[in-house]
């Protein structure tokens, strides 16, 4: 009982740490984080766009970091290893930031919605998904949602393949909410059957499901 208390204990911690630096490091293009704790202290990697942004010139901004959270946190010993983005439209919280960000200057929905999923096909995503919630052109609430490409909804592969993030901003009219959704070309799914080509001599090829 114990160690399953301690378990949504840490799970707590790492979803505050990680709600604190989308907001902190929102302008670095931040994708997300992990963070494990070791006897040496808490071990934390940021994955973001412009890493510069996060580091700081001479290491300012990752110290200031660092003593946020130790101090915020109480997180013990916290070392930050930053590591870049490779490829930004396939990071979902980015793409989210991206379309809040343009919906604040004033670009039509529609036009910013169909400008991202094209952007995530492009760079590679098997299917993509973005639904735009909110008061778009009128008084009432509506969304819209635009899919592309191959997106599984249920089961597993759903659950574990879909990477998903959701960023609210707050527009003239009210609260919008931008969800995302993308299936990322390295997705593997167990009813998928590859084949091995058969070595020299003749042997009968393996099939790994």
């Amino acid at each position: 009982m114990r160690e399953w208390k301690d378990y949504l204990e840490k799970a707590k911690l790492r979803l505050k740490v990680d709600s604190f630096l989308k907001d902190y490091l929102r302008e670095a293009g931040y994708a997300g984080m992990s963070m494990s704790v070791t006897p040496l202290g808490t071990q934390i990697s940021i994955y973001a766009q412009r890493t510069g942004l996060v580091i700081g010139v001479g290491g300012r901004n990752i110290r200031e970091l660092t003593e946020i959270l130790e101090k915020q946190f109480n997180l013990s010993n916290p070392q930050i290893a930053v590591v870049p983005i490779e490829n930004p439209d396939l990071e979902p919280y980015i793409v989210a930031c991206r379309v809040a960000d343009a919906l604040v200057k004033g670009v039509r929905y529609r036009r910013v919605a169909r400008w991202a999923i094209n952007r995530m096909m492009r760079a590679g995503a098997l299917g993509a998904q973005i639904m735009i919630t909110g008061k778009l052109g009128s008084e009432r609430s509506r969304f819209e949602k635009l899919t592309a490409g191959y997106l599984p909804h249920s089961g597993e592969p759903a659950i574990s393949q879909v990477k998903t993030a959701v960023v609210h901003v707050l527009l003239k009219p009210g609260m919008v909410g931008i969800k995302v959704k993308i299936l990322p070309p390295n997705a593997k799914f167990p009813d998928v059957v590859e084949l091995k080509s058969a070595p020299a001599g003749g042997e009968i090829a393996e099939v790994e499901s």
